[in-house]
Order: structure tokens, then sequence, then C-alpha cells
């Protein structure tokens, strides 16, 4: 699907942006680029839903992070340069900026109004909780430590020694943190 948007968007750069009346072609290819968008769109949402069902009829709590999107996908600040005005520094906007095409993509704030209307048309409870320090915590522990997480996939307390993958440790954590929202609102 990829593969065919880049040659749709591709094909609708030759023709010129401004023109009085786009020609046949030109039309006919940026409705072709639409509805790839929108196909893209459509198997995103089933996805959401699917996956939401999947999670209400496993599960009767459902605890997960509070995710500022917005703030994540925020430009970076431009750097100035120290000698000469108008000269900034890289700051790394060209990685940001496909990081940010991709959580805007996978729709998490979407996944996530899907994931609660459906929960409480269901009778469960979804808990949000909060983000900070979920995958530099020490479950076992509590050790909070930018140390422990050694790389992208592995965790290494450097208090108690315990050893997982920092994926599982922030699922703990999440876990832990909504067991006593859970008990405060029963």
């Amino acid at each position: 699907m990829a593969e065919d948007l880049a040659a749709a968007r591709r094909h609708l750069a030759i023709f010129p942006k401004r023109t009085r009346r786009p020609a046949k072609n030109h039309r006919a290819a940026a409705r072709s680029v639409a509805q790839l968008h929108a196909r893209i769109r459509r198997r995103r949402l089933d996805h959401h839903h699917k996956t939401a069902k999947t999670l209400i009829r496993d599960s009767d709590v459902i605890g997960h992070e509070r995710l500022n999107i917005a703030g994540m996908t925020k430009l970076p600040t431009p750097r100035p340069g120290p000698q000469s005005d108008g000269v900034f520094l890289a700051n790394g906007a060209a990685a940001k900026a496909g990081l940010n095409r991709s959580i805007l993509d996978a729709g998490w704030g979407q996944f996530l109004a899907i994931l609660a209307n459906k929960a409480e048309s269901a009778g469960r409870r979804v808990i949000a909780v909060d983000a900070r320090n979920t995958s530099r915590s020490c479950p076992e522990c509590g050790h909070v430590s930018a140390e422990n997480r050694t790389t992208q996939a592995k965790f290494e307390c450097t208090a108690c020694g315990f050893l997982a993958n920092a994926d599982h440790v922030g699922a703990l954590n999440v876990h832990q943190r909504a067991g006593p929202a859970l008990c405060a609102a029963a």
C-alpha cells in the first residue's frame, strides 16, 4: 500500500502546482492519491476497531499510558548559530519529522478513543496512568534511573540487577500503577 501511494504521489508531482484549470490527467492523479489515502484510513480504522474489540473481550480492566500525542509530535525548536544571524545549527528536524509521521500514522489517539467507547458500552474499565518513567523504573525494587535502560530493548536495574525486556518492564509498571487507581475507583 505504501509503494502504491508513493508511486501515485510521484505521478501527481509531475503536474504543475498552480494552473488555471488542471488537466484531466492531473485531476485523475489527485483523485488516485485521495482514494489511496481513504483506503489507508479505512484499514487503520478497521484495525483499531478489531484490536479494541479483542482487548475488551479478553480483559475486564485495561491500563494504558496517558500520552501527550500533540507534545510528542511537536517540531524541534530551531537552534540559532553562534556567529551569524539567520544561520541555524542542525536540530534533528528530519529525523523528528519521520518519527512524527510514524506516530501520527499509527493513530494512537483514535485507537484510545475507540477503546474507551467500546469499554464503556461493554461495562469494562480503561485506566490511563502517568507515562513518566514507566520504562526507567524497576518493577522489583522501584529504583528509577536513566541508566536502567541500557538499550532500546534491554532493561537492567542498577540497584538490584533485575534484567528484562524494556517493553515488558514498561507493561509491568503500567499494570502496577493501574492497580491503585482501580482500588480508588471502587
